[in-house]
């Protein structure tokens, strides 16, 4: 594909290994990959909009972004599709990790598809070390005190820890 566009969405509370990884691979596919961080998914999140598209931007930074490519972060605030549309984009990028997860994204896949055949939904699955990793239970386990080393950076792991410092209650 010749400048390609692809968008990789989610509200990435926090942004974890599992994230970076998905987006490394999605870069293998497009061009310019745009991380979209979603305002309104439905979802209550633990960090405010500001501190997830700041946390993204810092987490990709670190990420060795081949010769040509593109990788930038924005703000979805409307429909994906529309927001697609916005940018350029002809792919969304997805990540699965396991059959729980492909319920809803079927769903998903193929109310964005009525709303524009133009645009495809590329699902890749997460790498297997990090099949098990979600934003939720990251938070769960720092909530609790855990070690969340393995799932997400030193930087995210300090933003966590600061967000539950003196509560201990699960999210």
């Amino acid at each position: 594909m010749t400048n390609s566009i692809g968008v990789y969405p989610g509200t990435f509370d926090p942004f974890t290994y599992g994230h970076a990884d998905i987006t490394k691979r999605a870069l293998d596919v497009v061009d310019n990959l745009i991380i979209g961080v979603a305002e309104h998914s439905g979802k209550s999140t633990l960090f405010s909009l500001q501190e997830r598209l700041d946390m993204v931007k810092e987490e990709i930074d670190k990420i060795n972004i081949p010769m040509g490519k593109n990788l930038q972060v924005k703000t979805i605030d409307n429909l994906l599709i529309d927001f697609a549309n916005q940018v350029g984009a002809k792919i969304i990028f997805r990540g699965l990790r396991a059959i729980s997860d492909f319920e809803l994204e079927f769903k998903l896949c193929i109310m964005n598809r009525r709303l524009d055949k133009e645009i495809e939904t590329i699902f890749l699955m997460a790498g297997e070390k990090y099949q098990f990793i979600s934003s939720n239970f990251v938070k769960e386990i720092a909530a609790l005190n855990g070690d969340i080393s393995t799932f997400v950076s030193p930087e995210v792991t300090e933003k966590l820890i600061k967000k539950f410092k003196g509560e201990k209650k699960c999210p």
